[in-house]
């Protein structure tokens, strides 16, 4: 399972270097486009990364002009993050490269295989089949 799992890191990283992104701002990312204006901290527990790394991530987003940070008018220290236009004209892209990806390491496989490992996998994560 390792070893898939950095196979899967690695070309999907080697995608996301096409658009001077890396693997490490994918859950970022995804998080996002999933709900936007979570907080920093909240944005660290979702994608299990120290919050000293999350503002590393933060900032590099950042400087890309994918994100803003929104400060709280009652929490001077909280921020809320946002994609930008930028930021949210990436998602389609980027999902459609995260599926070729997947597709490309699961072509071996039957559709009824796919379908099966695809449950396998969801109940190892405990996920809804």
């Amino acid at each position: 399972m390792s070893h898939l799992n950095i196979d899967l890191q690695n070309a999907l990283d080697q995608k996301l270097k096409r658009y001077q992104l890396d693997i490490k701002l994918w859950p970022v990312l995804f998080a996002l486009w999933q709900e936007e204006g979570l907080t920093q901290t909240e944005l660290s527990k979702r994608c299990d990364v120290a919050h000293y790394t999350m503002t590393r991530l933060l900032d590099q987003l950042q400087v890309q002009g994918l994100i803003t940070r929104h400060q709280e008018a009652d929490n001077r220290r909280a921020f809320h993050i946002f994609l930008t236009d930028a930021g949210k004209a990436l998602e389609q892209d980027l999902v459609i490269e995260a599926e070729r990806v997947n597709a490309h390491f699961l072509d071996n496989l039957s559709s009824d295989e796919r379908a099966n490992f695809m449950t396998l996998l969801n109940k190892i994560n405990r996920f809804p089949g």
